[in-house]
């Protein structure tokens, strides 16, 4: 019995000794994972603290001077559009160029058949040396009647003295009286001959100049410099004095574009003008680096009431021809320059809920969101009022990936304003 008890009292300790032991591995156990958990942790928060710079191309701020500009579409008329027509109608015998070809003034254009009018102007030519012939002999005939009209008044005033004293009897006189009488009519006859004789060669003189005037109109050459149209008539067609044109010519250097601007544009217009004139340039769609300088030159004297806009006109040198008649253009007009405002290229400006703003790049290059005040924007650059200062740098490009306080890498200027 003793030895009974004996041996169950080493087997519970030797239990509780097995029982302590796993415990004790049980705790050092969960105590490595423990460790092992929060080292995990800690390693994966400062993967997260590390975030890397955003790459973005950036650009200056730029104080400098820019233009005041009017933008509009243009279309663009020949400076003098001269409708061709016949002065005298006829046979057309000769079309003297080809249709498009430029002309200089006084070329040749058209001849229409002369010879009805040669005709003519011979035919007065004639009339007036039969007249010029009659007048002369008009003369000589007044030259003779006239020697015989003073032979007969004085033998009339001899006879006249000699009936006084009876030496001869009245009838003889009387003879003699009437004989001069008739010798003074004679006169007045002659002399009515020539003056008829010089007015018919006068209204012959008159219709000569008119005849060779119609004459000349057989042959029609160019009004202008200019380049010709479609040949409305052909050779060989009739054509009628003043009816339908036979070809129109365009002069189109110089060259004019007209455009319409708002009314409200006309005070400035007017005020800018008054200082002298206005510069404006044509710009051709797909030549935006080649564009035409020239001058306003018209500004119509009444605004259109169904549309709110006014009309003006911009004449450009065109020795190129780079501009042609109903061609579109984009109208500049600058009315006068800005000194000294700043300026940023115009993809940096971004809009948000609170309105415009640009991310500018502080020294530590990180980013903040600075909200601005838009001026005029003009070829790819806006005009800043308020909000930034001269030679602040901007984001230009990769604003999707910022935030305030982001840390930016900068990679190209490409797009820097240049003053």
């Amino acid at each position: 019995m003793k030895h009974f008890a004996g041996g169950i009292s080493q087997r519970i300790s030797y239990i509780s000794s097995l029982t302590f032991t796993s415990l004790a591995a049980l705790l050092i156990s969960q105590l490595l994972l423990s460790a092992c958990s929060g080292t995990r942790a800690s390693g994966g928060g400062n993967r997260t603290a590390a975030t890397p710079a955003v790459p973005v191309t950036a650009a200056n701020v730029i104080q400098k001077t820019v233009p005041i500009q009017v933008r509009a579409i243009g279309n663009v008329e020949a400076f003098n559009t001269i409708q061709v027509k016949a002065q005298v109608g006829g046979e057309l015998i000769k079309v003297h160029f080809t249709e498009g070809q430029f002309v200089k003034k006084g070329d040749m254009l058209f001849t229409i058949d002369p010879r009805p009018y040669e005709a003519t102007v011979s035919q007065i030519e004639a009339n007036i040396q039969k007249d010029t012939a009659q007048a002369k002999q008009a003369q000589a005939t007044l030259a003779k009647d006239a020697a015989q009209a003073r032979n007969a008044e004085a033998e009339e005033r001899r006879y006249s003295e000699l009936v006084e004293k009876g030496v001869v009897s009245k009838e003889q006189y009387d003879q003699f009286r009437a004989s001069f009488e008739a010798l003074q009519a004679t006169l007045n006859a002659d002399k009515a001959a020539i003056n008829s004789a010089e007015q018919a060669t006068k209204a012959d003189e008159a219709n000569l100049g008119n005849a060779k005037l119609q004459l000349a109109y057989c042959y029609i050459h160019s009004p202008i410099d200019g380049r010709t149209g479609s040949l409305l008539v052909h050779q060989g067609n009739l054509i009628k004095a003043n009816d339908v044109p036979v070809v129109v010519v365009d002069q189109i250097d110089p060259i004019r574009a007209g455009f319409t601007v708002p009314e409200q544009q006309l005070a400035d217009i007017k005020r800018y003008s008054a200082a002298g004139t206005l510069k404006v340039r044509a710009v051709i769609p797909g030549q935006e680096q080649q564009p035409m300088e020239g001058t306003i030159s018209f500004v119509d004297n009444s605004v259109d009431t169904t549309t709110g806009t006014i009309k003006l006109k911009g004449v450009f040198s065109n020795p190129e021809r780079r501009l042609w008649p109903g061609q579109f253009v984009n109208v500049v007009m600058t009315l006068t320059m800005q000194p000294d405002v700043l300026v940023v290229p115009s993809s940096a400006v971004q809009t948000g809920q609170a309105g415009t703003f640009v991310f500018v790049i502080n020294s530590d290059l990180t980013v903040e969101s600075r909200p601005v005040v838009l001026g005029r924007s003009l070829d790819g650059e806006t005009v800043i009022e308020k909000g930034l200062q001269p030679d602040e740098k901007v984001v230009t490009d990769g604003q999707l990936r910022l935030v305030p306080g982001a840390k930016v890498e900068i990679k190209a200027d490409a797009s820097e304003v240049k003053p």
